[in-house]
């Protein structure tokens, strides 16, 4: 019967955030009412919770994690200061020959701003804000111009310098940390955020092309779903203009990733260079002033405060659920499974997928990764290839219907006269392209271990 408690504990918790309640105090509440029935009835020993002050030393001195509020507060800046918004504009007249251009300029300014914020509910939510009725007043099909900005949106799920990278790299950190002193090795190895970012960084660039491809074959063999748009003399923009206006992105990017991969700098000093280099191209614009500052500075702390709340709730549920045995559960059910790793990390992504419809990405990394990274890891799987799996597993999960996170933030912001059905169509072959993806990484691991290899040394 005690075997059973940590699944219970499991389908508690998902009960209650299906219930509604906040994620953060559900995790800690549920935790300690568990532990609380466990104590009394003498099957747990309270002494697990004695190790939560020094978690939570842990997590203030986490210098990795210090670079979460700084990047958020680079994107929300990068947000306030309507870059995405001239940028569209710009580009789309800059394509207007080519077949599908608006959608295609759509798919590179979501990339752009993936990689400039890395915050993958802001994205949709800005690109769905400036450019579905845009692409809707062009004459595209409902499904196509919503399917496109979701896509775009998620790649900052993916692309770095993204927070769900940042947060899953101090998470499989200490799992590969964990695996190592398991299997004798007191003197264990460990990964960089800066390495998970090089992994991240081909496949990201890869979905990226897919997708564009996509449209642009579409907009061939289906020019009446995506018409041309008319050109006329004062719609034209220069070439001039548009370098001018990507150039700053482009640098800020540059600077951000290319100081992390070369390790010049930590993320958070790259960080701390990004939000300056954000401030710099909303004061060239125009938009920085008192106001833009305190409301950036006020949604920075809402969601650094969400992330840590949650973060602090997933390290007391992974202490009850440690108590009551559940990691020698797992690990028992992982290894015991027939079929070896390679069917074990099938099971473990499906469940993933599937946990994606009703958790959100920081749920996953700080309540799921951490029962199944250790076991996984002391199979001998690559840990840099596990989290860009698990990071592609999670963004096709957040595209597929209908409990997909990026289509209720569209659908938030889309008008009525769109229906939630051409949104559910639209994404259809955007997560074929997705698990295409995974299948891609799953037989040529290489993709996503070769730029680490190649700038770290292995």
């Amino acid at each position: 019967m005690t075997a059973l408690i940590p699944l219970a504990l499991f389908i508690a918790v998902g009960a209650a955030l299906m219930a509604g309640f906040p994620v953060a105090f559900t995790l800690a509440g549920v935790a300690l009412l568990f532990a609380g029935i466990g104590v009394l009835s003498g099957s747990f020993d309270p002494s697990f919770l004695e190790a939560f002050p020094n978690r939570v030393y842990g997590i203030m001195t986490n210098e990795t994690l210090i670079a979460v509020p700084v990047f958020v507060f680079m994107g929300v800046m990068l947000e306030r200061s309507k870059l995405a918004d001239q940028l569209l504009q710009s580009l789309a007249q800059a394509m207007w020959r080519v077949p599908g251009g608006l959608g295609i300029a759509v798919m590179l300014v979501g990339a752009l701003m993936a990689a400039s914020t890395g915050i993958v509910g802001a994205t949709v939510v800005t690109m769905g804000l400036l450019s579905l009725p845009t692409m809707l007043r062009h004459r595209y099909q409902p499904a196509i111009a919503t399917g496109a900005i979701c896509a775009a949106g998620t790649l900052g799920q993916i692309i770095p310098p993204s927070i769900v990278l940042i947060l899953l790299a101090d998470v499989l950190a200490n799992a590969y940390q964990q695996a190592q002193v398991s299997a004798g090795n007191f003197s264990p190895k460990t990964i960089s955020v800066g390495e998970l970012f090089a992994g991240a960084l081909l496949p990201g660039l890869a979905l990226v092309l897919l997708y564009m491809v996509y449209l642009l074959v579409l907009a061939i063999l289906r020019p009446e779903h995506m018409p041309q748009a008319d050109q006329t003399v004062t719609e034209k923009v220069s070439l001039l203009r548009l370098l001018g206006l990507m150039a700053g992105p482009l640098l800020l990017i540059v600077a951000v990733l290319g100081s992390i991969l070369k390790g010049v700098a930590t993320p958070t000093e790259a960080a701390s260079v990004g939000a300056v280099g954000a401030m710099l191209l909303a004061l060239l614009r125009g938009r920085l002033n008192r106001t833009t500052l305190r409301e950036t500075v006020h949604q920075s702390a809402k969601v650094t405060a969400m992330v840590f709340m949650i973060l602090l709730g997933a390290s007391l549920f992974s202490l009850v659920f440690r108590g009551f045995g559940g990691d020698e559960a797992v690990q028992s059910l992982l290894t015991g499974m027939p079929g070896g790793v390679t069917f074990t990390i099938l099971m473990v992504m499906l469940a993933m997928f599937l946990l994606g419809f009703v958790l959100d990405f920081i749920e996953i990394t700080y309540v799921v990764v951490p029962v199944i990274g250790p076991v996984l890891l002391a199979m001998g799987v690559d840990p840099i290839w596990l989290g860009v799996m698990i990071a592609v597993n999670l963004q096709t999960s957040f595209l597929t219907p209908p409990f997909g996170f990026s289509l209720f933030y569209l659908r938030g912001v889309a008008p009525e006269s769109v229906p939630s059905s051409a949104i559910y169509r639209g994404v259809l072959p955007f997560i074929v392209i997705q698990l295409l993806m995974l299948g891609v990484l799953a037989l040529w691991p290489a993709m996503a271990t070769w730029l680490p290899d190649r700038l770290y040394g292995g």
